[in-house]
């Protein structure tokens, strides 16, 4: 709890444009987000008539954010590895966990969890921090340092859990989730723009690019 509370108020208060821009059209749907902050995400999908009803969860009540904004129709403070809903059994129509679920103990049970609150052809829409990261495998192959940062960043201090793409794809790929896409974002500028890059990226069987990936998103549906 220490290192939370020493984050900015921006570390809980920005609109997350990439991973609404994965949510299905449908005006009417009920959305829940995981991790919601300060709610401004959800109070953006409510206002732009992307959903009928937005709900938000987090670990802590932050005040002078958007948690208590009239758009959302419900905030509940709550830690989810530990406690329920109090939803029926596919009530949501998409399950947001934006950059969460590094920060849970046993992020796979959360999974689970959520998957029971998606109705069938629900979405769940992840995005996870790359621990492949070439300046993050310098300092740690390079340098010998698994520093923590506590400004945040993939080795954040409040991370428990680290990913690659491969394990991205494992969480999203379960008897009950289709994997539907994985998208690299926040590319480093030097594998956008350099021819070099990317011919020896292609040679490489694209291994290369999981280096330049700061983060990847991901979507799954419910079967």
């Amino acid at each position: 709890m220490k290192y939370y509370s020493e984050k900015a108020n921006t570390y809980y208060t920005n609109v997350r444009e990439d991973l609404i821009s994965l949510m299905p059209d449908r005006s009417q749907q009920k959305v829940l987000e995981i991790g919601a902050g300060g709610g401004d995400t959800i109070v953006a999908i409510k206002e732009r008539g992307l959903a009928a009803e937005v709900v938000g969860v987090d670990l802590f009540a932050l005040p002078s954010t958007n948690q208590q904004h009239p758009f959302i129709d419900r905030f509940i403070i709550c830690d989810i590895e530990k406690e329920d809903l109090g939803y029926p059994d596919s009530y949501f129509d998409t399950v947001i966990c934006g950059d969460v679920l590094e920060h849970l103990v046993d992020p796979w049970s959360v999974v689970n969890k959520l998957i029971r609150y998606l109705n069938v052809g629900g979405s769940l829409i992840v995005s996870v921090p790359n621990i492949r990261y070439y300046k993050v495998m310098f300092k740690i192959l390079g340098q010998g340092d698994f520093g923590y940062d506590p400004k945040g960043g993939i080795l954040d201090k409040t991370h428990l859990r680290f990913f690659c793409r491969k394990n991205v794809v494992q969480l999203l790929t379960t008897p009950e989730l289709k994997l539907q896409k994985i998208m690299p974002i926040d590319y480093h500028p030097q594998y956008k723009f350099s021819t070099k890059v990317k011919v020896f990226n292609t040679l490489t069987g694209r291994m290369f690019e999981n280096f330049f990936v700061h983060q990847y998103l991901g979507v799954a549906t419910r079967v």
